[in-house]
């Protein structure tokens, strides 16, 4: 049997900064935010990667089914956002293009946690508008940076 080991994409700093910047972004509302990142995407789209790992993370369970993957394989130059049907029915597909666009500036400039850091930040403000918090506001998912091979 092969062991595959997961890689380390960020360095601790990195990670921290990252899982700060979503927990920034999830303040004042119900939205949960998640990221994934690998070196190869097993899809010529890889939306179809990032639907399927926001299927096998459970993240369509949140109660207003507004959660958002960030999903971005590095070696393979590709990367995802899918967001749940409660917030892609109010945000439509010109938001996630622009925020696409904004996120693929920065790593075109060869910085990664920049470029995620940026998308957090504009999904944070659209969940914000969308689905501010209520008294109880529970973090149905962890903060936690997703990495794969």
């Amino acid at each position: 049997m092969v062991a595959f080991l997961k890689r380390d994409f960020f360095t601790k700093g990195q990670k921290k900064l990252l899982v700060q910047a979503i927990q920034q972004a999830e303040q004042g509302t119900s939205g949960e935010i998640r990221i994934f990142v690998e070196h190869h995407c097993p899809y010529p789209d890889p939306m179809q990667r990032a639907q399927e790992i926001f299927q096998a993370n459970e993240m369509y369970r949140t109660a207003q089914r507004n959660a958002v993957l960030i999903y971005v394989a590095t070696k393979d130059r590709k990367y995802a956002l899918f967001g749940d049907d409660g917030i892609h029915q109010r945000v439509g597909n010109e938001f996630w293009d622009q925020v696409a666009e904004d996120m693929l500036k920065h790593f075109k400039n060869k910085d990664l946690v920049k470029g995620l850091e940026t998308t957090v930040a504009h999904v944070g403000a659209a969940l914000k508008k969308y689905f501010p918090a209520n008294e109880r506001n529970p973090n149905e998912l962890s903060d936690e940076i997703l990495e794969g091979q």
